[in-house]
């Protein structure tokens, strides 16, 4: 298949690759996508091109300036021979990195996604039991842990940097004094310009907790008014999610982030937030026995290096719970 000519269109495409374009040219570029099956045929036949260059490559930092420099050699490339084909798993891997497909799509990651404005939101999921490591289309590097998802749109980087976070992240936000960085959740939105952070939020904990490690954040809280509240490196914060009350307190961050390289940790956390950790971790069922709620643990295991029941072992040790497995559910009490 020859690739049919369209110097304009080609030229905001790499100008879009190599971090370059604006928001003017890019709703141009979107437009003209749509116009048409064959226009976007065209569009995505370029971004495979740049796909196969093998740049995107989430196990190092992203060198944007080298995928487009290995993007306009294989697109000259391509002009002259049959069009090189990439698969979908690969695609599956480096799509976090990449920020527009410029088709309409419905399905991501095994998720089901409205199709918004012509174009699907990227969902980017860690399973039951394990984490994720991805670099968003700004360079930002982020971590899910297991049971976590964000959500953003294929205009980040470029209109604005929001997303959506449900669970838990490690990010390490590239500096942008022009586009501030932001999370959404349901209880806290947080901001940034350029830092190091841990945000949990999963929709079931009591509890939403941030710990900084480099920067400053702002945190504004989304369950009752007050002004924002903001941190500074080594400080944390947690928001109730019942009360919307927001205790800020000094802290070992760089402890909060320590699950990325298998490890748990628990901060004086409470009972019930430490037992989803285990099922997320895990993949087991956990209750809590009501009396036991408000219980708070300080500790550091090994997830590969324990299994479940060590680690209950010694949480019961301190006389402060019991535990017994009954019918493939772990029950503290």
């Amino acid at each position: 298949m020859q690739l049919e000519e369209h110097t304009d269109i080609d030229l905001l495409i790499t100008r879009y690759l190599s971090g370059k374009l604006d928001k003017e040219s890019f709703a141009e570029l979107k437009r003209w996508s749509l116009e048409s099956e064959s226009n976007r045929k065209y569009v995505r036949n370029k971004l495979e091109v740049w796909f196969s260059s093998g740049a995107a490559d989430t196990a190092v930092r992203f060198d944007k300036d080298k995928a487009f420099s290995l993007f306009r050699q294989r697109v000259a490339g391509a002009e002259k021979k049959q069009m090189l084909r990439f698969s979908w798993k690969t695609f599956m891997r480096v799509a976090a990195v990449v920020l527009i497909l410029m088709i309409p799509f419905v399905t991501y990651w095994q998720g089901k996604q409205a199709v918004k404005q012509n174009f699907a939101d990227m969902v980017v999921e860690a399973p039951m039991g394990a984490h994720t490591k991805l670099y968003l289309p700004d360079g930002t590097l982020v971590w899910l842990n297991a049971g976590s998802k964000i959500i953003y749109s294929q205009g980040f980087g470029v209109d604005d940097r929001r997303l959506r976070l449900e669970g838990e992240g490690y990010f390490e936000v590239m500096k942008n004094e022009e586009v501030p960085f932001e999370i959404n959740t349901k209880e806290l939105n947080l901001r940034v310009l350029g830092t190091k952070f841990n945000f949990r939020n999963y929709p079931d904990d009591e509890e939403v907790t941030v710990n900084l490690m480099e920067g400053k954040v702002a945190l504004r809280n989304g369950i009752r008014e007050m002004p924002e509240l903001y941190l500074t490196p080594d400080e944390k914060m947690v928001l109730n999610k019942v009360t919307g009350q927001m205790v800020k307190s000094s802290t070992r961050a760089a402890k909060a982030n320590v699950w990325i390289n298998d490890e748990l940790f628990f901060d004086e956390e409470l009972l019930e937030d430490i037992a989803k950790k285990l099922m997320r971790s895990y993949n087991v069922k956990v209750e809590v026995a009501d009396s036991l709620r408000n219980k708070r643990f300080y500790g550091s295991f090994g997830i590969s290096a324990n299994t479940i029941d060590k680690i209950l072992d010694v949480m019961a040790s301190t006389q402060q719970m019991n535990y017994k497995y009954e019918n493939g559910v772990y029950i503290l009490y």
